[in-house]
């Protein structure tokens, strides 16, 4: 390869001077292509900091709250109602509920979930959010 491309060269002592420019064009493409990839500003996994993911004292106040007001409205609500959620929180299906609330018919249970619901968000204030 050395007579092919670079047969120009006929002296040993033209040699060196090349080997060191190809190395340096070598280095400097190393270097270019790993500054690409980020090599140089990335950290260790070591020395990274892991995130917590458990929620705040703010988050749990507020999730504390919630519950706290979402428990006061439910126990104003009638006891078919309290049942219907009791029921759909244990997994029940609508056609379950119907055979064991003893409905007429799934549309019934529909019916009632859908009162249910809205009677609940009547008695958090109109929203599921607490209001400031």
């Amino acid at each position: 390869m050395l007579h092919t491309k670079y047969g120009r060269l006929d002296r040993l002592e033209d040699l060196l001077p090349l080997s060191l420019q190809i190395l340096r064009f070598k280095m400097v493409s190393l270097r270019r292509k790993a500054a690409r990839r980020g090599e140089y500003g990335q950290l260790s996994a070591d020395e990274l900091p892991l995130e917590d993911r458990r929620p705040g004292p703010e988050d749990q106040a507020a999730r504390r709250e919630r519950v706290e007001r979402l428990a006061r409205a439910l126990g104003q609500l009638g006891e078919r109602c309290r049942k219907l959620f009791r029921l759909k929180l244990e997994g029940q299906t609508f056609a379950e509920i119907q055979a064991l609330l003893g409905a007429g018919s799934i549309n019934t249970v529909y019916t009632w979930d859908f009162r249910c619901r809205q009677q609940l968000l009547e008695l958090l204030g109109g929203s599921w959010e607490a209001q400031p």
